[in-house]
């Protein structure tokens, strides 16, 4: 008998593990989080420019009428000084434009480059806090219906609140994670829209979201109210993830996150990133409806590379 039931096994195992998925999944996306956006700024290079000596006579501003290694201020010790033929003047001569035009070629060619794509850190910082810990989400609610993300100074005012958020009660945070590299700013703009990218559809919903000043709203347990799904929603949970993601001109190292002092620290680094550097910003969080949190193994699931502080 159960020769002949073997070869049927495997594949029944198979169909039940799938409907366990399936069905798990969907349970899953019913009590799916609600979250929470505050963004702005744009990755556009900034509008320096820089021009290389150049203009008329014998190296520009180093030539003719300029000072410095020009005609004029070597003829009087070669050729009419007595010291040397006029074989010497043109060879001297000559020497100099070449040094001239060298300096000028890696004044206008490097330093032009660095000023037309410029390096550009991109970091994040992430925390995961005790669902007691409620008045974060509260905090960013206020934060994202009232803040300014469409100019530098609102934007690091957005920063600042938020970090200074986190870092008033320690005493909730469960575990952290910092991520900075440093790219062109062309690469460095896809970097961070990827990591924003990432984080956003972690969430079933952005029931409020501030991005360059476009506020958007949505009751996600209204929504899931009128679908008789408010009690699987609902469910006990345990756990409030924040993550800030920040564009920023020039190198920013952040430590890795081993305990509490790293991640206190690592939120002071960003907090103090002035509106000159600031270039991008998202700050997300996730329950942001209110009575709504993130199970232990939702945590495990979505935020894996979190180590406990």
């Amino acid at each position: 008998m159960l020769r002949k039931i073997k070869p049927f096994l495997k594949p029944l195992l198979i169909l039940v593990l799938v409907i366990t998925l399936v069905f798990g999944d969907v349970s899953s996306a019913l009590a799916a989080r609600t979250g929470g956006r505050i963004g702005g700024g744009s990755f556009r290079s900034p509008s320096r420019t820089y021009t290389s000596p150049s203009g008329g006579g014998y190296g520009g501003g180093y030539g003719y009428g300029g000072g410095g290694f020009g005609f004029p201020f070597l003829i009087p010790f070669f050729g009419f000084g007595g010291f040397g033929s006029l074989f010497t003047v043109l060879i001297v001569i000559a020497l100099a434009n070449f040094l001239i035009r060298t300096l000028g070629n890696l004044g206008g060619g490097e330093m032009g480059n660095n000023y037309n794509n410029p390096q550009v850190s991109v970091a994040k910082v992430q925390v995961a806090l005790l669902a007691s810990g409620r008045y974060l989400q509260k905090e960013l609610d206020e934060l994202a219906q009232t803040a300014d993300t469409n100019t530098p100074s609102g934007r690091t005012m957005v920063l600042q609140e938020a970090s200074l958020a986190l870092l008033r009660h320690p005493e909730y945070w469960v575990s952290g994670l910092t991520e900075a590299s440093t790219a062109s700013i062309d690469a460095a703009e896809g970097k961070f829209n990827q990591l924003a990218l990432a984080e956003r559809s972690k969430f079933s919903a952005e029931t409020l979201s501030n991005v360059n000043n476009q506020l958007t709203s949505a009751s996600q347990l209204q929504l899931l109210e009128g679908k008789g799904e408010l009690s699987k929603f609902t469910e006990s949970g345990e756990y409030i993830v924040a993550s800030i993601i920040v564009g920023v001109q020039g190198k920013v190292t952040l430590p890795e996150i081993n305990d509490v002092q790293d991640l206190k620290q690592a939120l002071q680094q960003v907090a103090a990133i002035g509106s000159d550097r600031l270039l991008a910003i998202e700050i997300l969080w996730t329950p942001q409806a209110q009575g709504d949190t993130l199970t232990r193994d939702e945590v495990l699931a979505n935020y894996p590379n979190l180590r406990l502080v």
